[in-house]
């Protein structure tokens, strides 16, 4: 147990009741909620006090409320920083490591709604639903023949990143539709994309292969700008490229470009790089482009295990426990001698 009761701080929301309930009331851990709205030097103050951080989504973030260096310098007692989902890409790991701060996300709490989302984009694109859709409630005697369809069962899915999110990808279309799955995944061998149900490819021959591209990486500085121009050139021009990992993996300029030429058949895009997208981004005027607004993960069973497994992953934190989703286990020798100096006792090492 703490020797030093250690404080948790957030922003705003939690996203759910449920890790507040979980939370709140505890004799070993201090939960302070915090405003924007508030004065910048008073939500300082209580930063400066905490040492954890639950960062709130990219969307919803403030400045200079980022996970980065500027923050840290400025609030030396951090010991963690933990997102809510999978994504971490408001949190400079590079930064944390440098402070001996651990860094944590969610990943696989949302994989089953973001899954099942990005299956419904693919689903949507090739049976041409919104499309139609659209022209049943705004063309006269409409021709239905102009909105045949493709169906989803043998074709070939290219997936990348083959993470939680990725393989449960693949479990659904190997066993709803039997599809081939490719994987592009540099960080798994030939033997683990395997036991997901995938076949180990690189990059080029993904994209030369597959009907849908679909990503399920994590937004990092080697993933940045990953599909541009040439990317999508490679495409067939009858596949379909869905994104509901991250804005900024794709460059979007481009992809408009390519959907618009027929270089490829059309888009799902659950990510913007800036999110909400004005509302005259091309991307939003394009008919074989379906948009949503980055909710792929929101379902309310996906929000419910995302909040409670943040909920319990912060008193293991603070218990000395070695987390089950950290992101950068390099800096738990600095980090189990902060923790010490803060806290008062030692953490587990890692196992």
């Amino acid at each position: 147990m703490p020797v030093n009761i250690p404080r948790l701080v957030y922003f705003e929301n939690f996203m759910a009741n449920a890790a507040v309930e979980i939370l709140s009331g505890r004799d070993d851990l201090d939960l302070v909620r915090l405003e924007y709205a508030s004065p910048e030097a008073e939500n300082l103050q209580e930063m400066q006090r905490a040492h954890g951080y639950q960062i709130q989504p990219r969307t919803e973030l403030q400045e200079p409320w980022f996970g980065n260096a500027a923050l840290l310098a400025r609030c030396p007692n951090i010991l963690a920083i933990s997102s809510t989902g999978a994504g971490y890409d408001m949190i400079d790991v590079d930064d944390c490591n440098a402070a001996g701060v651990i860094v944590l996300n969610q990943s696989g709490t949302n994989k089953e709604g973001v899954a099942e989302h990005a299956l419904g984009l693919m689903l949507s694109l090739s049976k041409k639903i919104a499309v139609s859709e659209k022209a049943m409630r705004t063309v006269r005697n409409m021709d239905r023949r102009l909105y045949e369809g493709n169906d989803l069962r043998g074709k070939t899915v290219g997936i990348v990143g083959l993470g939680n999110i990725g393989t449960r990808v693949a479990e659904l279309c190997r066993g709803l539709f039997q599809m081939k799955v490719l994987a592009y995944d540099p960080y798994l061998t030939e033997s683990q994309i395997a036991a997901k149900g995938g076949i180990k490819t690189d990059l080029p021959d993904l994209l030369r292969q597959s009907d849908y591209v679909t990503v399920h990486c994590p937004r990092t500085k080697e993933s940045f700008g990953l599909f541009g121009a040439e990317q999508f050139a490679a495409m067939k021009p009858t596949a379909y490229f869905v994104n509901t990992a991250r804005g900024g993996i794709h460059d979007e300029p481009a992809l408009a470009a390519a959907v618009s030429a027929g270089q490829i058949a059309g888009a799902g895009l659950d990510v913007f790089l800036k999110e909400p997208p004005d509302l005259d981004h091309p991307l939003l005027h394009i008919d074989n482009v379906i948009v949503t607004p980055h909710n792929a993960g929101l379902t309310t069973e996906s929000v419910l295990e995302m909040v409670t497994a943040t909920a319990h992953q912060w008193i293991d934190i603070f218990h000395g426990k070695v987390p089950p989703r950290l992101v950068n286990p390099e800096v738990w020798p600095r980090y189990s001698q902060r923790f010490a100096e803060l806290l008062g006792f030692t953490p587990d090492p890692l196992s």
